[in-house]
């Protein structure tokens, strides 16, 4: 069958994306030929413990990598557009007006120098010739649209006088002052209490819905991924071990990396208090030299002697979905 050429391009789609960061030890390895896409309206989620390198590959859509930073891939397109090769200026131009980004941690993503107003407005004139006033009007009515009571006094607020969720939705608030269609956002809730997630989760999904938002979701939790994404990645030492639909993953987990994870979650249970919550073993390894066989082997129980040879190929599983792994399928389900 021969590809629908009319089709309409992905929002995001990225092949075999590696980043390479310089330590003490070589060259860090820390994104591993990755694949992403997302459609128009879609949330894709990105989830992986710690160190994992889901928040190097968010950074590295919007060119925000530390200097010294190596990045390449086979495709990195956004709305059709190759931005591997494009000028800073337009990648400027592209930065907070087409694709914008949430930060997991609002304190530091905010400005303390400049008022709340003085910062979203700033966002808006970069991209916009309006005025003054345009910007002040798009201020209050995002202000007011993430659930911010008395909007026209915090414009002249500063961060510290805001809570960690009112943080949080001027952060979003930011996102959408220009009218993105890719919104990145890294760890949204992290340093928030459990109450708070849950309301800014429900907002960026409503807020998706009304706008046609494509949204990259990064999370560390399983949960999340199971309630506000249609497609997960999950991610482990710098590749994607597991992909496909939420639902169909969820269910089926064909990588005991996400069958680790899922099992991590605490249940409400009549568990006693000698009954211990399941835990993956080990660390994430050091990635300075190439792996040769599987990263996963050292902490996995289903590790047999194929496993510490060649590396597995990510392949075809199941009912649309794809996973990295040497075990027959059925010995995971």
């Amino acid at each position: 069958m021969q590809p629908n050429t009319n089709a309409p391009a992905p929002v995001l789609d990225v092949q075999n994306l590696r980043i390479t960061l310089p330590t003490r030890s070589g060259m860090l390895q820390a994104v591993r030929g990755i694949d992403l896409r997302i459609e128009r309206g879609a949330t894709l989620g990105l989830v992986g413990e710690s160190g994992c390198g889901k928040s190097l590959t968010a950074l590295s859509l919007l060119r925000l990598l530390p200097a010294g930073a190596r990045v390449a891939a086979d495709k990195l397109a956004f709305d059709g557009e190759d931005l591997r090769n494009v000028s800073a200026r337009r990648m400027n131009a592209l930065r907070g007006d087409r694709i914008a980004m949430v930060f997991q941690e609002p304190m530091t993503a905010l400005n303390p120098t400049f008022t709340i107003g003085q910062q979203l407005m700033t966002v808006f004139r970069s991209h916009r010739p309006d005025g003054a006033a345009a910007a002040r009007a798009r201020a209050l009515y995002l202000l007011d649209r993430v659930g911010i009571a008395n909007a026209a006094a915090r414009l002249d607020q500063y961060p510290h006088e805001l809570s960690g969720g009112m943080r949080q939705r001027v952060l979003i608030a930011m996102a959408l002052m220009c009218g993105p269609e890719l919104i990145v956002a890294d760890e949204p809730t992290t340093a928030l209490d459990v109450t708070i997630q849950k309301q800014i989760l429900e907002l960026l999904k409503t807020l998706q819905q009304e706008m046609g938002l494509a949204v990259l979701l990064i999370t560390h939790d399983l949960g999340v991924v199971s309630h506000y994404t249609d497609h997960v990645a999950v991610m482990y030492a710098g590749q994607i071990v597991e992909a496909g639909p939420t639902a169909n993953v969820l269910a089926q987990p064909g990588h005991p990396y996400t069958r680790g994870l899922l099992d991590s979650i605490p249940q409400v249970t009549h568990r006693t208090a000698s009954q211990r919550l399941p835990i993956i073993p080990g660390v994430v390894p050091a990635l300075t030299q190439t792996p040769e066989a599987c990263v996963f082997a050292p902490r996995c129980r289903h590790a047999a002697d194929i496993c510490e040879g060649a590396p597995p190929l990510l392949l075809p599983y199941g009912t649309h979905g794809q996973r990295r792994c040497h075990a027959p399928f059925e010995e995971l389900v």
